[in-house]
């Protein structure tokens, strides 16, 4: 039995063990439910964020100089022979422009670099960047185009950046210079440049019922212009959709305008969307979906609607409270909007300004090279830093505890088809206002289709797998198995093992010191221990070990007090010798018996 007894206490607590790592693992379990949703926003934006031909006077230089560089370098114009330029031709401008970032033409990947502008060779030093992960030859066969950024407050502080390809290098060249232009652009203005809902938007179908730029909220965005949200919620009111299917969702033609794209700016034709929350900033530039030109693309979506617990579980945040950056986008907390406002906060304190593609924090201006000369150097570096996480951002950031996501499956057909082209492309000539003989092309349209597959509601949850309820039910449940105890049980283990050795022990140190006070108090007064208290004492008395009552023979083993008389035997009684009767009085019947 003891070795059974202490076999069982031996896996009880192993198994108990167990439990409390278990317990504190931090473990979760996932639920999924399905249920029905309402319909989400959608954000559309024209791939072109402003009508090129409104761009024009603010644009005509930095084309000018993107065109001769263009002729210069690859040897072509426009309705000329693609025949190179003498770099001498260049000298004839008077615009800053190549004076303050040049493009540069880099030979043998020496530090050597040739200005494009000028002609002129120098010798170039700094930090190269590679913007692509290899270098391809463009133009000669050892030319690489990049140019060269420089610290305006110490000119020995420089980065190269090269690319790949000419066209990335004047790509970028080009929107360095466009973001310091309409940086000096007030919103109102740049709103009036953009496109209108009655540009952007040819017919509008939602749950099967006509729709119109009413139900579209606007807003402005710094890449993309005017973008347009349908379903938005900004009225309180959020649309839903009877049933799944591409016949109830949002069925939209869009007019893209082709022939009034900016040429060095945006490279492809058609319109960008985002599904998102109505809570939810749309990050265009980062999730949006192309949308082709000259085509129907149909997006049919699955909801799905995730929550992490937050520490210990996952080191996530409720609300974004807790994180130490500003939301400068004024709506829910997401990790992108933290990422971008945190880099935002730095662009503003390590440069002076704010970077053109982001919301202005309070006080702030965005950036540009007349006022600030020095943000361009500033911003690549602070860029490198951002990208090599050296800033802190992705530290202090945190995902959402709890965010939406809709799954989109995207399918394109031609659209229109050949044989409804004709009569389709006038009917639609006409309601956008236009004469019928001059019609719309096809490629200056798009057909969007944005519907639920069916309307369940995809729900990830986590939940902690282990409470204190499964705890103490898992302790009992090892008790029971292995001991048969129960609460009861384990109360009297507790009260053998621990009450009443207490008590034990308690008693024992209370006897000690009561013996340490009587012989204190005895010191004191000086007087010697008598014989009597030694033998008054209970636990000196030998009657008092014994537990039966004292005999004849143990009473003559006793001890005789001091100063008493010897015992001796009694007198006997002579009283008792005498006989009485029982009554007092005689019956009646034994007198009769005496007289006979």
């Amino acid at each position: 039995w003891i070795l059974l007894t202490l076999s069982a206490v031996g896996l009880i607590l192993w198994q108990c063990a167990e439990l409390l790592v278990n317990y504190y693992s931090a473990s979760v379990s996932v639920t999924v439910q399905f249920q029905k949703l309402p319909f989400p926003a959608v954000t559309i934006c024209n791939i072109n964020p402003y009508k090129y031909s409104s761009m024009k006077d603010y644009l005509s230089e930095l084309d000018k100089e993107t065109k001769k560089a263009l002729e210069t370098f690859y040897g072509f114009s426009e309705g000329k022979s693609k025949v190179r330029r003498s770099v001498d031709e260049w000298n004839s401008t008077g615009n800053d422009f190549f004076k303050q970032i040049p493009l540069l033409k880099f030979e043998d990947f020496s530090n050597t670099a040739t200005d494009l502008r000028s002609g002129q060779k120098r010798k170039i030093e700094g930090s190269v960047f590679h913007k692509d992960s290899s270098i391809v030859n463009s133009g000669d066969s050892n030319d690489i185009i990049g140019f060269q950024l420089c610290d305006a407050n110490n000119s020995s502080e420089c980065a190269l950046y090269t690319f790949s390809s000419g066209v990335n290098a004047i790509q970028e060249w080009y929107k360095l210079h466009y973001m310091n232009i309409m940086a000096q652009i007030p919103l109102e203005t740049k709103e009036k440049l953009s496109y209108s809902a009655d540009d952007l938007l040819l017919t509008c179908f939602f749950d099967g019922l006509s729709c119109d730029k009413r139900h579209f909220t606007r807003f402005h965005h710094p890449l993309h212009g005017n973008c347009y949200t349908f379903n938005s919620g900004e009225n309180g009111t959020i649309l839903s959709t009877s049933t799944g299917g591409s016949e109830y969702g949002l069925q939209v033609v869009l007019y893209i305008d082709e022939a009034d794209y900016n040429p060095f700016l945006v490279t492809s034709t058609g319109a960008k969307i985002i599904v998102h929350d109505q809570n939810e900033y749309p990050f265009i530039e980062d999730i949006g979906t192309e949308i082709e030109t000259a085509a129907a693309t149909s997006i049919g979506m699955h909801f799905t609607r995730s929550r992490k617990l937050s520490k210990p579980y996952s080191d996530c945040t409720e609300t974004g409270a807790d994180i130490p950056v500003e939301n400068l986008y004024n709506k829910s907390y997401s990790l992108q909007i933290c990422l971008h406002s945190c880099f935002q906060k730095a662009m503003v304190d390590s440069c002076g300004c704010a970077q053109y593609a982001q919301p202005l924090p309070a006080g702030a201006e965005y950036c540009n090279y007349k006022k600030n000369p020095n943000w361009m150097y500033c911003y690549y570096k602070l860029h490198e830093k951002f990208v090599k996480e050296q800033l802190g951002c992705q530290q202090i950031c945190k995902d959402a505890c709890s965010f939406k996501e809709w799954a989109l499956t995207t399918s394109i057909a031609q659209w229109p088809s050949t044989a409804s082209e004709d009569w389709m492309l006038r009917v639609l000539s006409w309601d956008k206002g236009q004469k019928i003989n001059k019609k719309l092309n096809k490629t200056d349209l798009a057909n969007l289709m944005v519907f639920y597959k069916d309307l369940n509601e995809r729900s990830i949850s986590e939940n902690p797998t282990n409470t204190i309820v499964t705890l103490l039910s898992n302790f009992g449940g090892q008790l029971g198995l292995w001991m048969s105890c129960s609460v009861v049980c384990v109360i009297e283990i507790v009260e053998v093992f621990f009450i009443d050795s207490l008590s034990i022990v308690m008693r024992h140190q209370w006897q000690k010191a009561k013996k340490w006070w009587n012989d204190r108090k005895r010191d004191q007064s000086g007087k010697p221990p008598q014989a009597d208290d030694l033998e008054r004492q209970g636990h000196d008395n030998p009657v008092c070990i014994d537990e039966d009552l004292p005999t004849f023979n143990t009473a003559l083993r006793l001890p005789l007090p001091q100063d008493s008389p010897l015992p001796r035997t009694p007198p006997p009684n002579y009283s008792t010798l005498r006989l009485e009767t029982a009554f007092t009085e005689q019956l009646p019947d034994t007198l009769e018996v005496g007289r006979h």
